[in-house]
């Protein structure tokens, strides 16, 4: 990677996992929300994704930004399980039935820190209430550290068919550093079970963290790849401090320089296709025959709050539990971050909802806009013009097209562009929050925080 390059654009962007980014948030109320929720019935996409987060974990990791709270009394955590349940019907009761769910996603904290009977039952609820796709993604994220042969047959057993098994490093050390515990298994043994139940596995990884070098972190995807999974994802440690306190732990034992991060990709990256596997948006690594590297080859990649994902298995997300935050043609909505506070409202019968962003016209074409440049590095006008049934002008209006700043970046070279399209250059993609910032209308004279890129 080019280090002038890095120098110039390793600046603070958002990450556009949602369009407008989460920190955008106002407040929002049940009515909106509900509101939302009916006309999603009436979307151009009518496809259904269930959301589940389990904010628990056993041990707490210094480097997580996600919202994760300490294992708590068994009653208290059924407690938050029975509301889970009864937010899961406010809401169904406003989903039209002849609605197919083609995705359900498990996250948190640890989804794997409840008893796999409590997932179970979720699952079971949830499909209960709507058909399905053909072959509809169930995933889970799972944290190895704690769970037995039985653990994950049990998880496949609950029909779970896709396990994100958060690995984050190989190397003991690196581990205990960020205070994370080691897998229970042999990464083979839990490989074996998996396999065979014709399950997809994905591994994830995490680079920047104390203790990593470009050399020792190579070594663990080296191991991944001699495992072979379906899919694989090396996240950039985001350092955000004065967000997440815990994090400051990991500023003190010291941080890798955005060069070394830069170099831990490079290699990384260099691993991984040289192994067979094909680059998917910013993190992700994929075989050649995963749908996403179909998805990706025909311009088709999307992605949600939780990953990337194929327009088989794209969807409106409702989100359930606390921090959730559902995904909607015109609106975002997000649940109350406090536990105590979501289970009364819940158990109140009213929808936790606290915060949110309704879209407007102009807004949701420019979401269009940077989703498709940021999962396809690539974007024809006239494309998502027809999707959206306008023309490539209004779409160019509703973002900041700027031709001089767009001609910067091509000088630079890390993308091209013409009046028809615009693709991101090899060099280039490490780089694509900043493009896909340069056409961002809410990133003119914004005063935002956010992390870097590499």
């Amino acid at each position: 990677m080019n280090n002038k390059l890095i120098e110039k654009y390793n600046i603070s962007v958002p990450r556009y996992t949602s369009y407008p980014p989460a920190n955008y948030f106002r407040e929002f109320g049940e009515e909106e929300y509900v509101d939302a929720v009916i006309r999603s019935n009436n979307a151009r996409n009518g496809n259904v994704s269930f959301y589940i987060h389990i904010p628990y974990c056993r041990r707490l990791c210094h480097y997580c930004g996600c919202n994760s709270y300490a294992m708590q009394k068994e009653d208290r955590i059924g407690a938050y399980i029975d509301a889970l349940h009864r937010e899961i019907d406010l809401v169904a009761r406003h989903i039209s039935k002849d609605r197919k769910i083609s995705q359900i996603h498990y996250g948190g904290g640890s989804p794997t820190a409840m008893p796999v009977g409590v997932l179970k039952e979720l699952n079971e609820h949830l499909l209960s209430l709507l058909p399905t796709i053909g072959q509809p993604e169930i995933a889970i994220e799972c944290h190895p550290g704690f769970l037995t042969p039985k653990d994950w047959e049990g998880l496949a057993e609950a029909r779970f068919n896709r396990f994100s098994i958060g690995v984050q490093d190989f190397d003991t050390e690196v581990l205990k550093a960020v205070n994370r515990e080691p897998s229970a298994l042999l990464m083979e043994e839990i490989f074996e079970i998996l396999r065979g139940v014709g399950a997809g596995i994905n591994l994830d990884f995490l680079f920047g963290l104390p203790g990593q070098t470009p050399e020792s972190f190579n070594h663990s995807i080296r191991k991944a790849v001699s495992l072979r999974p379906d899919r694989l994802t090396t996240f950039s440690y985001g350092h955000c401090p004065w967000i997440f306190k815990r994090q400051l732990i990991l500023e003190k034992q010291g941080l890798p320089s955005a060069e070394d991060k830069a170099e831990m990709f490079r290699k990384a990256k260099e691993t991984l296709t040289g192994a067979g596997y094909l680059g998917i948006g910013l993190d992700h690594f994929v075989l050649p025959d995963d749908e996403l590297a179909t998805a990706l080859n025909t311009h088709k990649l999307h992605r949600n709050f939780q990953g990337y994902c194929t327009r088989r298995t794209t969807a409106q997300v409702y989100a359930f539990g606390v921090t959730g935050i559902s995904q909607l043609e015109t609106a975002y909505a997000q649940n109350s971050k406090a536990i105590p506070e979501y289970i009364e409202e819940v158990s109140s019968g009213r929808l936790p909802i606290k915060k949110g962003y309704l879209l407007s016209a102009q807004e949701q074409i420019a979401r269009e806009v940077i989703e498709t440049l940021m999962c396809n590095y690539h974007i024809d006008w006239s494309e998502i013009a027809q999707s959206l049934s306008l023309d490539t002008s209004a779409i160019k209006q509703a973002v900041n097209y700027d031709e001089a700043r767009l001609s910067e970046m091509q000088t630079d070279g890390i993308l091209r562009f013409n009046d028809a399209e615009l693709t991101m250059t090899e060099d280039g993609n490490p780089f694509v929050r900043n493009v896909a910032a340069t056409l961002d209308p809410l990133m003119i004279n914004t005063t935002r925080k956010f992390s870097k890129p590499i």
